[in-house]
């Protein structure tokens, strides 16, 4: 407990001022979720004191077992605490509108001048760097979540299925959902949650939501505001993805996309490296949206860019509707911006609606070991999903040609010290990123 603390709580926050935040927030949300959820607990919780730490973790806690990103739905829970549904919807629409803009514009600048030297050679010191940070995410989402054998082999099997069998992801998450299930009954000491994000035992003086303040009345649990949420949520889904399909069929690009971005938006348990695979099969290898090269490309921007990794979908969308010339060869900006705004619209609705409506149940279900389980089982079997993950981007990039071809061994030494970088010496993964592409950029010159 911290001494010295202010006696008075801070005086309400008018909805102005948290929209301000909010949109600061969007711009400066870089370094992946730990770097957002850092930015916000020392913005929300030690400077602003909108919330007190515990609270604040809980509500961490809460969105660590949803699918979709963390960081955003956390921006949105507290959103919705201050200012009810508004204040959650501004909350996560801001955290993510400056990514998406920017990733249309940087979308646009890749397709358009991709091949000028400046750009390939960026891109040539980045995506060994991309390597390194996957391998880096399997590591530390495995060091958290694997805490003992069921759960490790439970990663070599989710490895083994997707490698060597080529199994749909969407099987992997329910088989290992049944696993943990089962498990949580016959020996739950074995699936309970692991990691955790501290305990919430520091005090920085008197909160807008205090440990003591009693829940608001629009965050309490109500059958009607339940069935309420649900059938909005199923309007907002239902209406563009109805416009689409009678406007261009159901086999038309934009449909497609629309239908599979949706449902890539409920596999996304352990952040957005474990539904990467997903997106691969099908944006690269089912539908042919981009290449593999572009896809690296599109992550490499992602990493560089504010707001969530999962924003890639962005990039997929716009370079997919770029080059589908959705809306004919004299509207490609036009194809690839709208094709952008509707997978992020598809992608990013879900992760709402599990607030809106879960928010009320959390203190029902938190700490349930029925229902933490089959979640404990899914994120062991992510981190065997991201480790063929790594591997297939370390395929790419050391065989660009395939395994017929030459070894860039070049990109080898720049993987491997990216990687020592971020393992070894912790370093920042935009520094990383920043010293690869000046070093990719003065070999290709």
């Amino acid at each position: 407990m911290r001494e010295n603390q202010p006696n008075a709580a801070p005086p309400p926050v008018s909805f102005g001022q948290a929209l301000r935040f909010w949109f600061k927030l969007g711009l400066i949300s870089f370094g992946g979720p730990a770097g957002q959820i850092a930015i916000m607990h020392q913005e929300l919780v030690e400077n602003r004191r909108w919330i007190s730490e515990r609270r604040f973790l809980h509500a961490l806690n809460y969105c660590m077992l949803l699918p979709g990103p963390e960081a955003q739905q956390l921006a949105t829970y507290i959103g919705w605490m201050l200012h009810r549904t508004r204040g959650g919807v501004a909350a996560g629409a801001l955290f993510v509108l400056p990514s998406l803009l920017l990733l249309i514009a940087l979308s646009w600048v890749y397709i358009a001048f991709g091949e000028m030297p400046l750009v390939a050679g960026l891109f040539y010191g980045i995506k060994p760097a991309v390597t390194a940070i996957v391998v880096q995410a399997a590591h530390r989402i495995g060091s958290r979540a694997l805490k003992n054998n069921w759960l490790w082999g439970i990663a070599a099997a989710a490895f083994v299925a997707i490698f060597a069998l080529n199994i749909p992801f969407p099987a992997i998450v329910a088989v290992a959902a049944a696993i943990g299930y089962v498990g949580g009954r016959v020996a739950p000491d074995q699936f309970k949650a692991g990691g955790g994000h501290g305990k919430a035992d520091t005090s920085y003086g008197p909160a807008l939501i205090d440990d003591d303040t009693p829940t608001p009345e629009h965050a309490r649990f109500r059958w009607s505001r339940l069935a309420l949420v649900v059938a909005v949520g199923a309007v907002l889904w239902a209406a563009p993805m109805g416009v689409l399909t009678l406007l261009f069929g159901w086999h038309h690009t934009l449909t497609q996309m629309s239908w599979f971005f949706t449902k890539a938006a409920l596999l996304t348990f352990g952040g957005a490296y474990a539904v990467l695979p997903y997106v691969y099969q099908g944006a690269v290898a089912h539908y042919g949206w981009l290449s593999a090269t572009q896809m690296m490309d599109g992550l490499a921007l992602g990493e560089t860019t504010p707001g969530p990794l999962i924003m890639v979908v962005a990039f997929v969308g716009f370079v997919g509707g770029y080059l589908k010339a959705v809306f004919g060869p004299d509207a490609l900006f036009l194809a690839g911006a709208v094709a952008a705004t509707l997978v992020t619209w598809f992608t990013f609705l879900p992760s709402f609606l599990f607030i809106l409506a879960g928010g009320p149940v959390v203190e029902s279900t938190h700490g349930d070991i029925h229902f933490t389980a089959p979640l404990t089982a899914i994120t062991a079997a992510v981190v065997g999903v991201i480790l063929n993950l790594a591997l297939f981007f370390g395929y790419h990039v050391l065989w660009p040609q395939g395994f017929d071809g030459r070894f860039d061994w070049v990109s080898a030494l720049i993987t491997i010290g990216a990687g020592v970088a971020l393992l070894r010496y912790k370093r920042n993964v935009i520094h990383v990123i920043a010293v690869c592409a000046l070093i990719g950029l003065v070999l290709r010159y």
